[in-house]
């Protein structure tokens, strides 16, 4: 069996983390690829390395002195080296960063350094092989992911070499230029490794032990997801459950490839496992409750609208014409209702109903702001009736008014539009309803 292991910033952000991180690593012989983030936070206050080298560049960019910052940065390194009791030197790469930054090089080029240094730590400490992510994953010339460029790169690299650390978050152009993914991208490239090497398991070790039904900043102690599927996974990522970057599930998935995620300072939990499909029953009917707040919803009436060919295209059209996306369009006989978020409507609010009325004629348009929407997912309410009356029971109970309901065809997820001042009350609701009702 071949295992990738990632892990998060929290996870290396300190010696005695590297050290927990070696642990586990060398308590499996099968944990032969490793993939590091940059040094997170070690305490509340402390800052990230990544965000501390955005600073420094912005510095550098501006043409003010960045030596301070950049001294800090290196002191970071320095202090987890020593810690390792490690002989390392990481001198000659901080004269390459001075020169690149000098330079101007990019934001890119300077957020990718976290990884890229923490890599060569972990391969020192290990005895592992560093391969730099800009020689085996590829952006194409718009700045895309390649991924059956990077995939191929990758595989022929990895193809004779038993144990290697590439770090996570960047690759590159084909002309070496530094590009990185977005925010969390280290758990990406831990996928695409896992594809690479068709691994048998991804874990992914972060500081949580894998994902909960909700959201521990609303709910006391919610209960553990034990085993959670792809796509119910995309459902609340893309909803705001933040343990695992969403992008990072397309490499594995096409493998089939199981992904687990753990947590470097409980590592004998078991966590959550991610996979394609289950013939487990989940606990409970639902699998997970995440949602996000500040949406507007744009009304659109029109008599006889359902019969109007191309009325919903009209509609859309106004808004992409202004560069904004929607996140749900429900609709009824004579009307529509588009929510989009608010922060990137607000400017443009009377720019696009002057282009709704242009373009589809309507009746008339009705904005409602400061909303919030609510994903409520679970592979068991497909069999399971009356889920969408346990809902609306529950937030009836909580004297929630409910905004908005929409339904996937799937029926693995409901979407519940609320407004935000409910939000974490319509939350509790639904928990309490599903989740405590059957402890």
């Amino acid at each position: 069996m071949k295992k990738v292991v990632k892990f998060g910033g929290s996870s290396l952000a300190s010696a005695e983390q590297f050290r927990k991180a070696a642990d586990i690593i060398h308590a499996d012989k099968e944990r032969r690829y490793v993939v590091p983030s940059a040094p997170g936070k070690r305490f509340t206050e402390d800052a990230k390395v990544t965000d501390m080298l955005y600073g420094c560049y912005h510095l550098a960019e501006a043409g003010e002195n960045y030596s301070k910052e950049l001294k800090e940065i290196e002191a970071r390194y320095q202090e987890i080296i020593d810690g390792l009791g490690l002989s390392l030197s990481l001198k000659d790469e901080f004269k390459v960063i001075d020169k690149q930054f000098k330079e101007k090089a990019g934001e890119n080029y300077a957020a990718s350094r976290g990884e890229y240094l923490n890599s060569i730590i972990m391969a020192a400490f290990l005895g592992y092989e560093f391969i730099d992510a800009a020689q085996v994953i590829r952006f194409d010339e718009n700045g895309d992911f390649d991924a059956e460029t990077t995939n191929q790169m990758l595989r022929e690299r990895l193809k004779d070499m038993e144990h290697a650390v590439i770090p996570g978050f960047y690759g590159a152009y084909a002309d070496g230029r530094v590009k990185t993914f977005s925010r969390g991208g280290s758990d990406i490239t831990g996928a695409i490794v896992a594809r690479a090497v068709k691994a048998d398991v991804y874990e992914n070790w972060t500081d949580v032990s894998g994902f909960l039904i909700a959201d521990p900043r609303i709910i006391d102690n919610p209960e553990a997801i034990e085993t959670i599927t792809y796509r119910e996974l995309r459902e609340l990522s893309y909803m705001g459950a933040g343990v695992f970057h969403e992008d990072a599930i397309f490499p594995v998935r096409r493998e089939g490839i199981p992904i687990n995620i753990r947590n470097t300072n409980k590592p004998e939990d078991a966590g959550t496992w991610i996979v394609e499909s289950t013939c487990q029953k989940s606990r409970y009917v639902i699998t997970g409750i995440a949602g996000k707040k500040g949406f507007c919803s744009v009304n659109i009436e029109k008599a006889m609208m359902n019969s109007e060919i191309g009325f919903g295209r009209k509609v859309l059209q106004a808004f992409e014409d202004y560069g904004i996306s929607f996140e749900h369009v429900p609709s009824g006989i004579d009307t529509m209702t588009v929510f989009v978020h608010q922060d990137e409507f607000i400017d443009k609010e009377q720019k696009v109903v002057s282009a709704i009325h242009r373009l589809a004629d309507p009746d008339c348009v009705d904005i409602e702001s400061d909303l919030a929407l609510i994903a409520v997912v679970g592979r068991g309410m497909k069999s399971t009736r009356g889920t969408a009356g346990r809902i609306f029971s529950a937030l009836a109970h909580a004297n929630v008014n409910v905004k908005m309901i929409d339904q996937g065809s799937s029926e693995l997820n409901v979407i519940i539009g609320v407004a935000d001042d409910d939000f974490e009350d319509a939350i509790k609701a639904i928990y309490d309803i599903f989740v405590l009702s059957q402890l």
